[in-house]
């Protein structure tokens, strides 16, 4: 799946699967987040990813492991992922918007790209640990379209997404 779409700045963005050669780009895309993106993300500090992180991050197999990525010209501005539960037909959801792009419904994008993925791989259900603090991710998860059902727990919340086509 791959799309070319315009966002409120004028600018024409690409949405397509990660690759393996796009382990440069995810790096410098990683260096342009705010401290605060980086917390959100990873629920600590976490400035620099590791070359087993680089490797994990953009060499999936597209079925039980699933990647997208949005670029601006050449730069990586958005990525998000799917890792099935073993044996199961749920998997765990994350994405990440450089702090430049938020608020042009790249979160969206890249939450329906990989529903849509993941729905055509046999996962019905989604799942995401996030801050509750992370009101823009929250906001994305809530306005999905898909039944959403939460819990929290010390200051983190559980959000299970039922999928569908």
């Amino acid at each position: 799946m791959t799309a070319d779409f315009e966002v409120a700045t004028g600018a024409t963005l690409h949405l397509r699967p990660i690759r393996a050669e796009d382990a440069e780009k995810l790096v410098a895309f990683h260096a342009h987040l705010s401290f605060d993106s980086i917390y959100r993300r990873y629920f600590s500090l976490h400035p620099v990813l590791s070359t087993d992180e680089v490797t994990h991050f953009t060499q999936v197999d597209y079925v039980d492991r699933m990647a997208f990525i949005i670029e601006d010209g050449e730069e990586l501005v958005a990525v998000g992922r799917y890792d099935r539960h073993p044996h199961s037909s749920s998997a765990e959801v994350a994405f990440v918007v450089r702090d430049d792009y938020q608020h042009l419904g790249l979160g969206r994008r890249l939450l329906s790209a990989l529903a849509k993925a993941a729905w055509e791989r046999g996962i019905t259900t989604l799942c995401a640990e996030t801050l509750s603090s992370n009101h823009d991710m929250l906001a994305v998860f809530r306005h999905s379209g898909f039944l959403i059902t939460t819990t929290s727990e010390y200051g983190e919340i559980s959000v299970r997404l039922a999928i569908g086509p």
